[in-house]
């Protein structure tokens, strides 16, 4: 499997000039806590052992805006969660993992969107079925 280009995920969208260069944000560079690992690198980790789970854009922004942990053992718990709504044959799936809600296309195997802690009360729409791991 071809590396995946983290730099993609960061690079700003530039019309009708010449390319800007791409800027990481320290939130990218640097795990939560000194001595973990970054959410980019375990992901990266991930996709390179096979992983089901490839983030959107903006699941991935919404991990890094809410601090939601996605360590290894989540990640697992999340591909277990897809991979249950892909036998049941949900295309658009609520996956709930601890406190965290994911919204996911399982028949594309995409993460869409991440709420945290905060999504008590909140209704999640256009949704097949609900996966809790």
């Amino acid at each position: 499997m071809a590396p995946l280009d983290l730099n993609r995920l960061t690079r700003p969208v530039v019309t009708g000039t010449g390319a800007v260069a791409p800027q990481q944000s320290p939130a990218v560079q640097t795990g939560s806590a000194p001595g973990a690992p970054s959410f980019l690198s375990v992901l990266q980790q991930q996709l390179e052992q096979g992983s089901n789970a490839a983030f959107s854009k903006h699941a991935v922004s919404r991990v890094h805006e809410r601090q939601i942990d996605v360590s290894a053992e989540n990640l697992e718990r999340l591909n277990q969660g897809m991979q249950l709504a892909q036998e049941k044959g949900l295309r658009d799936a609520l996956i709930l993992i601890d406190q965290n809600a994911y919204i996911v296309n399982a028949s594309a195997g995409k993460v869409i969107t991440v709420s945290g802690e905060a999504a008590s009360g909140s209704v999640f729409t256009n949704i097949d079925g609900t996966v809790i791991v």
